[in-house]
């Protein structure tokens, strides 16, 4: 489930690079760490979309009859809802590890395994329901359309080594507290930022924040603990814009 937290510790599993400093404090979470509006605009658009492409074949190419077909395809519409959340509504796991000189992360997408089968036999089982609708309508071929499409989009999800690195999404990063230059926490998100200046392979420099997300009822304590570390350092509470990454505005 997307929004089930893990039973799982993965944090001595984790190749932690300061493993030799001693741990002070960590946890893991699971989170939709990017622009969530932009997701869920994705989302809607699916569904606004799909509703008229089922509302054309049922009232229009065959004109609405409450029969077993049509209850069919009702069911097949919402069964697609899950498939596209699994697109739109993507979480990743992360595991935080916090020392007395500096912190460490690491994060991955979990759900990208479970997102082909499902895409698959969607295509499947979508497809013989089309196919049987065409007996009673040739129009109904125009539905091949849709299962057509998962089928090859699941297809190359299982064959692109590169695409399914990516879909991951795996991350790691490591830094010390003398590096932080700014705190800050968006209480709505349960998420802290820790402001930082990277230094570019191309002579520049960027600024922005790196993501730390909390537990439910957890910030107050998590963001008490960074402040004692860098308290030299400017803290404010404010919204920010969240890419995905772990990176912030």
């Amino acid at each position: 489930m997307w929004f089930i937290q893990p039973r799982k510790n993965y944090i001595p599993e984790m190749l932690w690079e300061r493993i030799d400093e001693p741990e002070l404090i960590s946890w893991q979470v699971r989170v939709r760490d990017y622009n969530t509006l932009a997701a869920n605009l994705a989302f809607f658009g699916f569904v606004v979309i799909e509703g008229l492409f089922f509302y054309y074949l049922l009232f229009v190419v065959r004109g609405f009859e409450f029969d077993f077909l049509t209850k069919g395809f009702f069911v097949l519409f919402f069964l697609l809802w899950p498939v596209a959340m699994s697109m739109t509504h993507q979480t990743s796991i992360i595991v935080y590890r916090l020392t007395d000189k500096g912190y460490e992360m690491f994060s991955w997408k979990p759900q990208i395994d479970s997102v082909k089968p499902v895409m698959k036999w969607t295509a499947i089982i979508s497809g013989v329901a089309v196919l049987v609708a065409t007996f009673f309508n040739p129009y109904f071929l125009l539905g091949m359309v849709g299962p057509a499409g998962f089928g090859l989009l699941a297809l190359a999800m299982g064959n692109s080594q590169g695409y399914q690195k990516l879909a991951r999404g795996e991350d790691h990063f490591s830094a010390s507290w003398e590096d932080v230059e700014e705190v800050a926490l968006w209480r709505k998100r349960r998420l802290i930022g820790l402001r930082f200046t990277f230094h570019l392979d191309d002579g520049t420099t960027q600024n922005g924040y790196r993501t730390l997300y909390c537990r439910k009822g957890e910030e107050d304590k998590c963001v008490d603990f960074v402040r004692e570390k860098v308290s030299g350092v400017p803290y404010l509470e404010k919204k920010m814009e969240v890419f995905e990454g772990g990176m912030a505005l």
